[in-house]
């Protein structure tokens, strides 16, 4: 459980606006405490994403609305990375799991940047791109990358309002994986338009994926309207149905256990902003879901699941509006710690 430095921390990112606080908070865990980390990044700092480098938890890489930042110090300090489209947003990172010097960026407007440099410089790879299938107010966002284990050259991506794209060969070439996706859409149940004139946008409003080494090929993907899998690398996907075991379906957050590839993680909640919110823990892949945050009363929508990397009884939760939950005991006991007031807008979160 001790890192380097002796402690270990849980980090969550805001956004920033009109009469809000955000950026990036810290707190070590056992305390209190939080931290408004600031050293060398910009004021009114948008914090989309957090990854933790996954040999090194002292290297932290957020990503910004000024694109992406590194710390090497636990955030003590930050550096902007030399990324090449200064108007680009950043909304994920993620470690090549095969070479931690390569590193993926997915942004706003679409786009995915890989680094060969561990994050000194990029390029844009010029194939990352999706149909519009759905005309949004706000530009489409890659919110998350994840790789399958088994195949590390193998990357996922999904898209808020754009679907999922896969490249098999670590992102010269990129393949549309979304006609499941809009297949499903015309089931009624699963018709959602919020801000688009087409019913299909639910289904592609995609927030967050992954892929377990306990079941290769097999991606499970967070959208509006619940979770879905694909058994066989995105080409057709199934309704996982966890309105079956939850009466909040909308997910936001779905994470593998670094510990054990059977057990998943997702945040479930009633819609993008809302009164209610929870974390739930599958340890048969997805097949049965249980609560997993006893007690606790998120105020709004369960934004984001930090799993420790290290200790396997460690597990961190973040709300939209900053309540902050975490267990130490593989979820018998859990804990609150709100951010500091005036945070409101949660989109990120990770431990190390």
């Amino acid at each position: 459980m001790a890192s380097a430095s002796g402690l270990s921390h849980v980090y969550v990112g805001a956004a920033q606006g009109s009469g809000m606080l955000g950026g990036i908070f810290r707190r070590a865990v056992g305390d209190d405490r939080w931290e408004h980390l600031t050293k060398g990044l910009p004021e009114a700092t948008h914090v989309r994403a957090i990854t933790v480098h996954p040999t090194n938890h002292e290297v932290i890489y957020l990503g910004t609305q000024h694109g992406p930042y590194r710390s090497t110090d636990r955030g003590e300090r930050w550096e902007r990375l030399g990324f090449p489209d200064a108007g680009a947003e950043v909304w994920s990172i993620l470690v090549h799991p095969g070479n931690p010097r390569i590193l993926y960026a997915g942004t706003s407007p679409i786009g995915v940047y890989r680094s060969d440099g561990g994050g000194d410089t990029w390029r844009r790879l010029p194939r990352a791109t999706q149909p519009e299938r759905v005309k949004m107010g706000f530009a489409c966002r890659v919110m998350r990358l994840a790789a399958d284990p088994a195949r590390p050259q193998e990357l996922y991506a999904t898209l808020e309002v754009g679907g999922v794209m896969r490249t098999p060969d670590g992102g010269e070439s990129w393949e549309d994986c979304s006609a499941g996706l809009v297949e499903l859409a015309e089931r009624p149940h699963l018709k959602s338009k919020i801000q688009s004139d087409t019913d299909i946008e639910g289904m592609l409003d995609g927030h967050a994926l992954c892929v377990s080494a306990a079941r290769p090929g097999t991606v499970f993907l967070a959208v509006r309207m619940g979770l879905f899998q694909s058994a066989d690398r995105g080409t057709t996907w199934q309704d996982m149905e966890v309105g079956l075991f939850s009466p909040l379906t909308y997910a936001r957050d779905v994470r593998v256990s670094p510990h054990d590839p059977r057990v998943l993680y997702v945040c479930l909640s009633h819609a993008a902003r809302s009164q209610d919110g929870s974390l739930y823990r599958s340890q048969d892949l997805g097949e049965t879901w249980t609560r997993f945050d006893h007690g606790l009363r998120a105020e709004s929508t369960m934004m984001a699941v930090a799993p420790h990397p290290r200790d396997p009884d460690q597990v961190h939760c973040a709300t939209r509006s900053g309540q902050v939950f975490g267990t130490r005991d593989g979820g018998r006991t859990w804990r609150e710690q709100r951010l500091p007031d005036g945070v409101q807008d949660v989109y990120a979160s990770a431990c190390a």
